[in-house]
């Protein structure tokens, strides 16, 4: 993986073809039912990052979910190289959202409990991954980011920005081939937020990683040709 500032962390695993047909999803609040999702038809490459772009409540953040496992479709289709998601039971769900999907939440989903190095510690060791590696793999995801000095922050010593970019760490320790970004700038000032969206530029056109963003920052729109807009549960373009 390259840093910020070119250097490299190791190799990349590579990305995963998504591809979705007919998807719906419809939630059911007290007798009425919201359309979140109509009918997508979809497909997100390797290389090619995709840029989701629409306003609070289209649909953005609903699809990463459906994409990552955490949530299942009303109907229709998702598959990853070939693999229909809604065939694998909850057991391979879990080590398909450990193993193949980077989720760079909005809001962290950081344990307050644990520092920043801890917090990365979580997925590795889930994974088997040995500890001496793990450190590793997690300070230099660290220092990527600026945070290299902040390891043994807890959450609640960290600005919100700073947070977030432990949170874009969590979501790379694994070394997925699938990276969904809600919002990964939102929290973020103008020279941290470049700096993301540089490496998540970098992760998809010299990784070859499948990386889906939702955004409406005009900093990531401009960066990338792929995006797609979203107007109540449908692309509209």
């Amino acid at each position: 993986m390259s840093s910020v500032d070119g250097s490299t962390t190791r190799s990349e695993s590579p990305g995963v073809l998504i591809e979705v047909s007919q998807l719906t999803k419809t939630y059911k609040t007290g007798g009425a039912e919201v359309k979140a999702l109509k009918r997508i038809d979809w497909q997100a490459r390797p290389g090619e990052p995709t840029i989701l772009m629409g306003p609070s409540g289209c649909g953005k953040t609903t699809l990463l979910n459906l994409l990552a496992g955490i949530d299942y479709p009303s109907s229709g289709k998702i598959t990853m190289d070939g693999q229909d998601l809604a065939a694998l039971n909850e057991r391979e769900l879990e080590k398909y959202r450990l193993l193949k999907v980077g989720y760079i939440f909005q809001f962290f989903n950081l344990i307050p409990t644990l520092t920043a190095l801890e917090n990365l510690q979580i997925p590795p060791i889930i994974a088997g991954v040995p500890r001496r590696e793990r450190l590793e793999r997690s300070q230099q995801l660290l220092e990527m980011v600026g945070m290299g000095d902040k390891g043994e922050k807890r959450p609640e010593e960290l600005s919100g920005g700073e947070q977030q970019r432990v949170a874009i760490c969590l979501a790379l320790v694994n070394d997925p081939p699938q990276i969904l970004a809600d919002e990964p700038t939102g929290n973020l000032d103008t020279e941290n937020g470049q700096a993301i969206v540089n490496l998540l530029s970098s992760l998809s056109s010299e990784h070859g990683k499948t990386v889906v963003i939702a955004s409406h920052d005009p900093k990531v729109v401009e960066r990338f040709p792929q995006v797609y807009q979203m107007r109540d549960g449908q692309f509209t373009s």
